[in-house]
């Protein structure tokens, strides 16, 4: 995540978490810590994993405090394991309490889509298929859920509605149909934006074909449809399936030969990856 993303984007969404958490003070913090006290903590592993986030787990305590520095021995992309040492937190007690639980939300919840991200990437090696996300993200996450799929070894799809045009079944319902949806889409949209079809059938793909659509997805068709419906599209566009797709039933699209699958699950379903911040000392 570099330094524009995280000024113009991440900084008030994690400060906006620092304020839900902290609405007047840290009361329990307070009541038994001096302002002067200064201490050290670690940030541990409690399982295996891919790490995502670590900007994001330090900004949470320095836009708290200037003067707490973390000192990370792992970075972004790596694979940590349980009772691994990630880093050195160091500053006032009062501000690495206060801000400890948000910034291990984030970081927990980055390196859980990470590590799921690179779990099924694994799945798909030797594929030419490029795993990519969908926009079934948290409200108000969806930058940090975003960079950490990248992390974790697969793609971003579009980013939000402003970012590409995906008519999907109810745009198509509304319009009349793919033929018209898509003639439509493009005597509105500037010719640099690709368009991009849904489709649940075989006469929609072929709809789609000659309508001019640049990538069709195949949405929760049967193994045999998709197969047949790339057959048929023939490279004439780019292809995507898209439809329940996890962990436990990737391996069985590996066959099909779409340039792209795309995964809610990237994002909704993801486990957290246990971390904790101990040993808490002043210095």
């Amino acid at each position: 995540m570099n330094n524009v993303t995280m000024k113009l984007q991440a900084d008030p969404l994690i400060l906006q978490a620092l304020q839900e958490d902290i609405t007047s003070e840290d009361v329990t913090t307070n009541a038994i810590l001096s302002e002067d006290g200064r201490g050290q903590a670690e940030l541990l592993a409690k399982d295996d994993g891919v790490i995502a986030g670590l900007a994001v787990f330090a900004r949470a305590f320095t836009l708290l405090d200037e003067g707490v520095e973390v000192r990370f021995t792992v970075k972004d992309g790596d694979t940590v394991h349980k009772g691994q040492k990630l880093a050195v937190v160091t500053g006032s007690m009062r501000s690495i309490l206060s801000a400890e639980r948000v910034g291990l939300n984030y970081l927990q919840r980055m390196s859980g889509i990470a590590t799921y991200t690179r779990q099924i990437v694994e799945l798909l090696r030797g594929s030419r298929m490029k795993l990519v996300d969908t926009r079934k993200t948290t409200p108000n996450m969806r930058v940090f859920e975003k960079y950490a799929v990248t992390v974790g070894g697969g793609g971003n799809h579009r980013y939000n509605l402003s970012d590409g045009i995906l008519l999907k079944d109810n745009h198509i319902g509304a319009a009349g149909g793919v033929g018209k949806a898509i003639a439509m889409a493009k005597a509105y949209a500037p010719f640099v934006r690709k368009i991009e079809v849904e489709t649940e059938t075989l006469d929609m793909v072929r709809e789609a074909v000659e309508a001019g659509a640049d990538i069709i997805m195949l949405d929760n068709m049967s193994h045999d449809m998709m197969k047949e419906a790339v057959a048929l599209i023939d490279g004439r566009a780019e292809t995507e399936c898209s439809g329940n797709v996890t962990k436990e039933n990737i391996a069985s699209l590996a066959d099909i030969g779409v340039d792209y699958i795309s995964s809610g699950a990237l994002t909704h379903s993801a486990p957290i990856l246990d971390l904790s911040l101990k040993n808490l000392h002043p210095l």
